[in-house]
């Protein structure tokens, strides 16, 4: 996984509160193997009407070339299906903007270079109303800020994810930038016990 510290593309807004994993990537499309892709299953069944056809007023309609989403409050809750963050890396999402996130679905999508960024009410706003003129936007994860247009709107982030995100790394990427310390308090312990485990067990 590369990592990133900007991205420039084009946002989408979801008016949608609640939006979950199961509406991300309805549950019957989970069996297809994850080499042919899941973007084209991205919110499947709210994309389209009874009849299965596409909706033109849906958002993700509209903006086939979006990169970054706008969402509503509680984005990504209910089930811990990974595969609701690989419907959006694959649809070629880069970053999601919410005022708040399913926990298990913000930290999936941190492990596979998504941003789930956190927006307080005022920024949501303002994002909203930029974009009614302008759809192009920046993200900037070293100054943590959304840019459409002249606005600016900060964002909220954990810096551990940052520092996942910027690096492409994932939990396991993340313990062993850490072995030398690691290391050192292995031998620190070894020292002060008289049955240690050997090598390799």
């Amino acid at each position: 996984m590369a990592g990133w510290t900007h991205h420039t593309g084009r946002a989408v807004h979801l008016p949608l509160a609640n939006v979950d994993t199961d509406q991300l990537i309805p549950a019957r499309f989970m069996s297809v193997p994850r080499s042919e892709g899941y973007g084209s299953y991205l919110m499947h069944d709210l994309r389209r009407d009874a009849a299965g056809n596409l909706t033109p007023a849906f958002p993700l309609n509209r903006a086939t070339d979006a990169s970054v989403l706008i969402a509503g409050r509680n984005f990504g809750s209910g089930s811990s299906r990974e595969a609701a963050v690989y419907a959006l890396v694959d649809a070629g999402f880069r970053a999601v903007f919410a005022p708040s996130f399913g926990d298990i679905f913000a930290s999936n999508a941190v492990n596979n270079g998504l941003l789930p960024a956190v927006l307080d009410a005022q920024g949501l706003t303002a994002v909203q109303e930029a974009l009614t003129q302008q759809a192009d936007c920046v993200v900037d994860l070293e100054a943590c800020q959304l840019s459409i247009g002249a606005v600016r709107v900060p964002f909220v982030l954990e810096e551990s994810w940052r520092e996942k995100l910027v690096n492409g790394w994932d939990d396991i990427d993340l313990t062993l930038h850490h072995a030398p310390q690691i290391s050192d308090y292995r031998a620190r312990r070894a020292a002060q016990i008289w049955v240690w485990p050997k090598a390799g067990s």
